[in-house]
């Protein structure tokens, strides 16, 4: 069904009230449930969940995947599946929508765990206790909830901006629960089987999945005499290293370096086949590049030069060169350099970014005066906002002193340029879907880097608030955008977007210490277990390179990484001005490049096989209708998400059953 909308000529000559007036009698559906107690809990138990897998391939990729969508179709199947079964009354289009707005608020606000504090953690040694970090997160949060609100009178109620993200999640809703059922089924089938396959693929390859399976439920140590289980390896290449460590087979070397040293492995991880299905072959091929460029010629070169070489630690043990060893020592500098020059370098070049999102702010000259809001008893009071953000700027300020360290005088400062530039990741938001969180964040941890240059926190923690305070407002906006497209209350949006917050910090604070921060023998945690093997945590170290250059400046660096930041700027430079220039036509990405430098290879290899298959198969089943088109083009994403939360489950479980059989 077509969704009700103004025309052009509307949009651009109406008031806000006249506008408000026509949604309120042609869209609004006052009598519709949206916050029940179902969708509620529907919506905590799936952004909990949700948010698990994200935080999942976040301490991997360092991508935050957006799990609205996602949401939306599994609560579409799982109510109208309990519908048929006579269980409950079928779902209704805006208790889904509410659903999520409150998974989607869980998935984002964990972005923080994989950034900014872990990178403070890395930085100073300190853990930071859990309590701490949920109070931060959810009262940094509520400042972007809180500055949403009056941007999204002019931005959607006057400005009708497209949200485009936004506008897809409410096409598919109308498109589930006004078309056909059968389309939303097909897709809810496409992600439950392949979670369901990719869980047992992901079972089969856990340790400790599989001692509980062979030792604890089938007793395989006592009657076969087996004393460590098997489990088939992800890593497909052990099987021939394992031969060849029995014979004289040839194991391959760049200039002399064992490329298992360089991290060149083949591995067979289904997650991250599904994150490169999401992020398509331009970004894949990109990442894929960096990471050939790094491993296979900068590293080799820079070990035989000495500039990487084993370390000794503080108790005297030789630390040998790894992969991540590799980036810790030289290769971080070019990527991180890749990664903020080329997102600098895209933020700039759209300088209608800045202009619009304050004209649209100080808007139209109020035609509005005088006029009834006929939206007073549904939209969030402004005094809220007006009251709310002071006070959780206060708020936000003290934590960040108390738990941090941040000086009162910087955290307080920090304030009024969060808030610009709060106002331009929404603006972005609104237009292109893009929010330039990583590249904003970066201004506030440069300018605060200069003002105190002695504390990692000072530059860190600002700018892990201009993350995360512009990635709540603009996603909050973006949720948004559907339940205006459907008529929704924007009042229990924004209720719904605060219980999100607390799903998504209460569920993945203690995973963040299962995964990353887990306890030795002794009960004792270490930051030096945050980046490992199977977490690479890229956005982590990026942030903490960027401090650690505040801090130590560039005379801490050996020349050769000195010169591969000045020509990895110039790349990325030459980079986004070809993007211009073609008009987004030139395949290639900076962010994704330098991306690429500090990912494991093997995860940039499965990310491109996964982009490659559904770019493929797009190719080959270009015409919608047929069952070619409808399982690889529509179902990509279902596929993909079934990849993804097939594997972060088990794969989370897997560290569950790991502690518990300790």
């Amino acid at each position: 069904m077509a969704l009700t909308q103004l025309d052009e000529q509307q949009v651009r000559t109406w008031t806000r009230a006249q506008k408000d007036r026509w949604w309120h009698a042609n869209v609004f559906r006052g009598d519709m449930p949206q916050l029940t107690i179902r969708s509620g809990l529907t919506g905590f138990m799936l952004g909990g969940a949700l948010a698990a897998t994200g935080l999942y391939i976040s301490g991997k990729t360092g991508i935050t995947i957006g799990v609205g969508l996602t949401s939306v179709i599994l609560a579409f199947a799982l109510f109208r599946i309990m519908h048929g079964a006579g269980l409950a009354s079928d779902y209704t289009i805006l208790e889904n929508n509410c659903t999520q707005s409150i998974a989607t608020a869980a998935g984002y606000v964990v972005a923080p765990l994989t950034s900014s504090l872990a990178a403070y953690m890395l930085v100073t040694g300190h853990i930071v206790p859990w309590w701490q970090m949920v109070v931060w997160m959810i009262v940094v949060s509520m400042i972007g909830v809180l500055l949403a609100f009056p941007m999204k009178r002019r931005f959607i109620n006057d400005e009708q901006l497209p949200f485009p993200e936004g506008r897809a999640c409410g096409v598919v809703l109308d498109a589930l629960y006004t078309g056909s059922a059968s389309a939303g089924m097909f897709k809810a089938k496409l992600l439950g089987w392949t979670a369901a396959v990719t869980g047992l693929y992901q079972m089969i390859v856990s340790d400790g999945w599989m001692r509980l399976v062979q030792f604890t439920i089938l007793r395989m140590d006592k009657w076969a005499g087996m004393t460590q289980p098997w489990h088939f390896s992800e890593r497909l290449d052990a099987y021939y290293y394992a031969a060849a460590a029995k014979s004289s087979l040839w194991i391959p070397k760049i200039l002399g370096t064992d490329i298992r040293v360089l991290g060149l492995r083949l591995t067979l991880d289904a997650a991250m086949l599904g994150v490169g299905g999401l992020m398509g072959i331009a970004v894949a091929t990109s990442c894929l590049l960096g990471a050939f460029v790094n491993f296979a010629i900068l590293a080799p070169i820079m070990i035989q030069a000495g500039d990487i070489v084993p370390r000794v630690s503080a108790t005297g043990a030789v630390i040998p060169i790894t992969r991540a060893e590799i980036v810790n020592q030289w290769s971080l500098w070019w990527g991180v350099t890749m990664m903020v020059v080329g997102s600098l370098v895209s933020l700039l070049a759209r300088p209608e970014l800045f202009t619009s999102a304050f004209k649209s702010l100080a808007g139209k000259k109020s035609a509005d005066a005088g006029d009834t809001d006929v939206l007073h008893d549904i939209e969030l009071p402004l005094w809220m906002s007006w009251v709310g953000v002071p006070i959780f700027s206060v708020l936000g300020a003290w934590v960040s002193h108390a738990f941090f360290g941040v000086p009162w005088l910087l955290a307080l400062v920090s304030l009024p340029l969060i808030f610009v530039l709060t106002i331009i990741c929404t603006n972005s938001m609104a237009l292109t879907s893009w929010t330039p969180t990583g590249s904003l964040a970066k201004i506030t941890q440069f300018t605060m880097g200069a003002i105190d240059r002695s504390n990692p926190a000072s530059n860190l923690i600002p700018a892990g608030m201009t993350a995360e305070i512009a990635s709540n407002a603009a996603n909050l906006l973006s949720d948004i955008k559907p339940g205006y497209m459907l008529g929704a209350k924007p009042r229990q949006q924004a209720i719904g977007h605060v219980i999100g917050l607390f799903a998504g910090a209460l569920a993945c604070v203690p995973l963040y210490f299962l995964l990353f921060l887990p306890a030795d023998a002794n009960g004792l945690r270490s930051t030096t277990t945050i980046v490992s093997e199977q977490f690479a945590m890229p956005a982590a170290l990026q942030w903490k390179g960027v401090a650690d250059l505040i801090t130590k400046g560039l005379s801490a660096l050996a020349p050769s990484a000195i010169v591969s930041m000045v020509v990895a700027a110039a790349c990325a430079v030459a980079i986004e001005v070809a993007k211009i220039m073609t008009k987004g036509r030139f395949p290639l990405s900076s962010v994704s490049i330098g991306l690429g430098v500090v990912l494991p290879p093997e995860a940039t290899f499965a990310m491109w096989v996964g982009a490659m298959i559904f770019w493929l198969a797009k190719r080959r089943n270009p015409t919608p209708g047929t069952r070619g088109h409808d399982f690889w083009v529509e179902g990509c994403e279902p596929i993909c998400a079934g990849l993804i939360s097939g594997a972060a489950l088990v794969g989370i479980g897997n560290a569950i059953v790991n502690v518990l059989l300790a």
